[in-house]
């Protein structure tokens, strides 16, 4: 069994900035592409960043030059710095990883409990 904890999230002033983190657990041998996604309320869940097992990141348009996604795979640890934060950032952040299990070597996608992040101008 694997699971993923985020943490950090909380209440931010417009520019301001937070990090967040996420830590998988349990059976984990592996873990290839992790993410962030964020959904806001009444809106789809949107992918905010992600970074591969060797390191190249993607990111949203909307948070370009304004967001980090780093790992720790030592630590099987994501993580996400946002500065220059806008309201419109307010939503749940889930932390995303497909993690193959040590025991069956099945790689799936797991999913955090999420974390709120608000933002006021």
């Amino acid at each position: 069994q694997v699971q993923l904890a985020e943490s950090g999230g909380g209440l931010a002033q417009a520019g301001g900035t937070l990090r967040l983190s996420c830590a998988a657990s349990g059976s984990v041998f592996n873990i290839n592409t992790m993410a962030w996604y964020r959904q806001a309320p009444g809106s789809p869940r949107e992918r905010v960043a992600s970074i591969a097992h060797d390191g190249t990141t993607t990111y949203a348009d909307s948070v370009k030059g304004r967001f980090t996604v780093a790992r720790d795979d030592a630590k099987y640890m994501s993580f996400l710095h946002m500065n220059a934060l806008k309201p419109e950032d307010t939503a749940v952040y889930y932390c995303n990883a497909y993690v193959s299990d040590y025991h069956t070597h099945y790689e799936l996608p797991y999913w955090g409990q999420g974390t709120q992040v608000t933002v006021t101008s």
